[in-house]
């Protein structure tokens, strides 16, 4: 039902109700059964235990509970412990995480107006508004909610804030009349009132047509619940990687057992080194590495204005391919600023960003000063018909009321005149601004005790009552309006919203009546205003772009202001189109994928367009960031691959069903926000390589003995504490690794590629050969020259593949420019690097250790063959980059 269609008669009749005595008692109880309660319904909510269980089904979780009980039947509770600890912390983390999650719905229930004032059998009631029903006469009024949708039937200078539906902060007057049309947004339904939106000025009498799920809000609320969370692609490498594993460690545990009996060795030694040998295969520290990467990427993007509610979230940003970002207040500023004017047939330009409240005026790129004609008189006349405050707070400047108005106010500012108007003048009374007029008026009183009319709006509504000009301070007939229609278009042309300014003498004993006054004006001028663009927005979507992150404008703004924002911050390309909502509904899915490429803005969209367009973009393979600040936002948000909220406009629902919180609200930041995520990911392959490596590493020094029929290289112990000690160190500072300079030149990930792509399979599997084919050589040329010494064999292996694996973490942090790595860009690593070392030392070298580990003091000999050998690796796998 257009319920915007249908007059107050037609209304009362179909709703079976009069505006004058609402309904009664039997009509409340039969539509209370009929359609329930006023309330967005939530999913049904899992219970704790349950959220806080689910933790521990995952693959990698899995893992780590059998290393847990393996270390524990080695009687090595040390490793039992911390192991468990890591899935402990692991678990709380990401419990608290998801408790937190699904509190989107909930906030859209606190969106509702807690009470309603309603008419029930002639007399006017306050009711909880979830008792509001279809039919109900509703008052509503400044600074409350509304509890329901309504069709308005009275208005006393009303007017609704409706960015939780619709995204734009500008207040809508709204008036009485039916309106034609089918299929309008909500935003063009100026004769309805949505629930929860704001009433911001005014108040007015509606008649409730929609409640609870039917609603607005609740259809937002109904493509939530239907709505499908995303798994990130690292929570997918991470699975991937676990699978793996556990066919390794099965694999690897019955191979060493079986080939170790067959050859002779005892039983439950060749158990224990199976064991040990899977327990070296698994990387416990993978989980902690990445919440510690990741943790710490969190605190870098505090600092740069980013809020991260989902830590795998960070990640998921470094492999966007395209980013919907929202346009007011996200690319732009969301600060209407006066930035031409048209006045003595002359355009002036003025400086300044909205947000200084400071600038000049110029005329021909000539500075203006005081005695430019008429100027003083237009930023005069537009700050005395007026609604919105300039106040003073901590020094700044705040405006206070509606953004056109404020953008005039800061115009007069910066040319000096704000206080002179309460100095020199006197309102007398208004005529109010109302969505069918497009105007407002004022009569004001001077010092002199004379009296004029003051008239702004919208230059449609005003030059058809315009008759004079002012020329010399004078009023002169105006003979022809062609200059100032040509004005009007070439600030249309840059996208500029304007406003225009008239005047008429009055006298004491005139007649005041609206139609008396607003006839034979003086036109003055006209101001041409934008909402500008955010300062570094054109150079992040430029970065972006050399990043191969696409950038969409996606607004329920006019399509001729996105386009024209959209040219200006180059988003835009000569070829690039732009897309209509009423044109999206006119496309099959199949027909959408085929021109969405090619599409750079989005314009006029409800909260179903912007669903469909992240579904459509995910179908093509794409990784979605999705930007919004109001409710209509919060389905394609929790839809995206990653959904970002604003921090200062945005509502509640939205920044709880995000991932990331722009404390800002700056295009900007998710830039940045894009090169932490790319550089946290490679910190976590970065781990992944080094760890992988030294496994098999591991692996291979005691395979190649065992299949070559030698004495075991290492024992159990020693394998255990390499994993533990050598291996988990370095690999922690891996994570701190700063961000390489040509994060944003290279092409997002693809999404489905795997965790061992671009050849890092190849990498860890070759590298780790040669770390355990030199620790072998080691064992053998030590053991051959003394037989007898079996524990000196075995120290010179254990020294050799510890040493070969700190030599290999800086490989791990760029391969391919080994020499230029500057060691000191990492002191963490490189204290992890030492202190590897120091325990090594210790190990070998403090005597109630030695029998523990099997270990005996090296000499100079035995080190510099140690050096020799495990530097090798390095140097083999090490070509310069040739340059191009």
């Amino acid at each position: 039902m257009n319920w915007y269609q249908l007059n107050q008669k037609q209304i009362e009749r179909k709703l079976h109700v009069s505006t004058t005595q609402g309904l009664n008692k039997k009509q409340v109880k039969d539509r209370q059964k009929q359609y329930g309660l006023n309330v967005v319904a939530s999913d049904k909510k899992p219970s704790k235990w349950f959220i806080f269980l689910k933790q521990f089904q995952d693959f990698m979780v899995f893992i780590l509970l059998g290393a847990t009980l393996i270390a524990g039947l080695l009687g090595e509770f040390v490793d039992a412990i911390a192991i468990m600890i890591i899935v402990f912390m692991n678990a709380c983390i990401g419990f608290f995480q998801e408790a937190k999650a699904e509190k989107a719905l909930d906030k859209l229930q606190e969106l509702s107006a807690p009470m309603a004032n309603v008419l029930r059998e002639g007399e006017w009631q306050q009711i909880p508004s979830q008792d509001v029903v279809v039919g109900d006469v509703i008052q509503i009024e400044s600074g409350g909610r509304v509890p329901a949708d309504m069709r308005i039937v009275q208005t006393n200078r009303l007017e609704v804030e409706e960015s939780t539906l619709t995204g734009e902060f500008y207040p809508v007057a709204k008036q009485v009349e039916a309106i034609s049309g089918d299929g309008l947004a909500e935003q063009e339904q100026q004769n309805m009132a949505f629930m929860g939106t704001l009433v911001t000025r005014g108040s007015g009498i509606g008649v409730v047509v929609q409640t609870g799920m039917n609603s607005a809000i609740g259809k937002i609320a109904s493509l939530m619940l239907t709505t499908k969370k995303q798994f990130t692609p690292l929570e997918r490498r991470l699975t991937e990687l676990g699978k793996v594993l556990i066919i390794v460690v099965i694999f690897l545990t019955l191979f060493v057992v079986g080939i170790g009996i067959y050859q002779g060795h005892p039983a439950y030694e060749m158990f224990l080194t199976g064991i040990s040998l899977a327990v070296a295969v698994i990387p416990e520290g993978l989980p902690a590495i990445v919440t510690v990467a990741l943790s710490l990427g969190v605190q870098r993007m505090i600092r740069k204005k980013a809020v991260v509610r989902n830590l795998s979230a960070v990640e998921t940003l470094g492999c966007t391919t395209i980013i919907c970002s929202d346009k007011t207040g996200t690319i732009t500023e969301n600060k209407m600023t006066v930035t031409d004017l048209f006045v003595n047939g002359k355009f002036v330009t003025v400086t300044g960003k909205s947000a200084d409240y400071v600038g000049d005026f110029y005329y021909k790129k000539q500075k203006i000063t005081k005695d430019f004609p008429h100027l003083q008189t237009i930023l005069m006349y537009g700050m005395l018909c007026n609604h919105a405050k300039l106040m003073v707070k901590k020094g700044k400047y705040i405006v206070h009321g509606d953004p056109t108005d404020g953008a005039l106010l800061i115009a007069a500012r910066k040319f000096g005149i704000i206080h002179t108007a309460d100095e020199s003048f006197r309102i007398i009374d208004e005529i109010p601004f109302d969505s069918e007029r497009k105007r407002m008026s004022v009569i004001v009183e001077d010092e002199h005790q004379r009296r004029f009319l003051i008239v702004k709006g919208a230059p449609e509504t005003i030059l058809p009552r315009t008759n004079y000009t002012l020329e010399d301070g004078k009023r002169k007939k105006l003979e022809s309006k062609r200059e100032i229609e040509n004005a009007i278009d070439m600030m249309t042309n840059k996208a500029l919203r304007t406003i225009a300014i008239g005047f008429r003498p009055l006298q004491k004993n005139e007649d005041y009546s609206m139609e008396f006054l607003e006839k034979e004006l003086t036109f003055i001028g006209l101001f041409g205003m934008i909402d500008p663009p955010r300062e570094g927005v054109q150079q992040s979507i430029e970065e972006c772009r050399q990043a191969g992150i696409k950038t969409i404008m996606i607004t329920g703004d006019h399509a001729f202001t996105a386009k024209a924002i959209a040219k200006q911050i180059g988003l835009l390309p000569e070829h690039g189109k732009v897309l209509e909502g009423y044109e999206l509904n006119q496309l099959s899915d199949s027909e959408l994928r085929e021109v969405i490429d090619d599409v750079f803005v989005f314009a006029r969209l409800t909260p179903a367009h912007k669903l469909r367009i992240v579904n459509v973009l995910q179908d093509l393979g794409h990784v979605v960031a999705m930007t919004g600040d109001g409710v209509n936002d919060a389905p394609a948000i929790k839809a995206s691959n990653i959904g970002i909220s604003m921090g200062r406009s945005g509502t509640d629902v939205t920044r709880e069903a995000s991932s990331l919180i722009l404390l800002d609200d700056n295009f900007r930041t998710i830039k940045e926000a894009i090169k932490e995520g790319r550089n946290i990911y490679a910190n976590i392959l970065k781990f992944i390589r080094y760890i992988l490596a030294s496994n098999v590493g591991e692996i291979t020094v005691m395979l190649l003995a065992m299949l070559a029929g030698m004495p075991l290289p290492l024992v159990p112990v020693q394998i255990l504490w390499v994993n533990l000690v050598t291996d988990g160190l370095p690999a922690m500072a891996l994570g701190l690794d700063k961000p390489q300079a040509d994060h944003m030149k290279q092409p997002p990930r693809n999404p489905k590629e795997g965790i061992f792509a671009n050849g890092l399979a190849f990498k860890i599997i070759s590298r780790g050969i040669l770390i355990g084919v030199v620790s072998l050589i080691a064992f053998l040329l030590t053991y051959h020259n003394d037989p007898e010494n079996l524990v000196a064999a075995r120290t010179v292996a254990f020294t050799t593949l510890v040493l070969a694996q700190l030599v290999h973490v800086y490989d791990c942090r760029n391969d391919r420019q080994l020499f230029s790595i500057k060691i000191l860009d990492n002191l963490f690593l490189l204290f992890a690097v030492i202190s590897s070392f120091f325990l090594l030392l210790v190990v070998i070298y403090w005597a109630p250790l030695q029998p523990i580990f099997h270990t005996t003091p090296l000499y100079i000999h035995d080190w510099l063959l140690v050096i020799s050998l495990s530097v090798l690796p390095t140097l083999l796998f090490y070509f310069p980059k040739k340059k191009n």
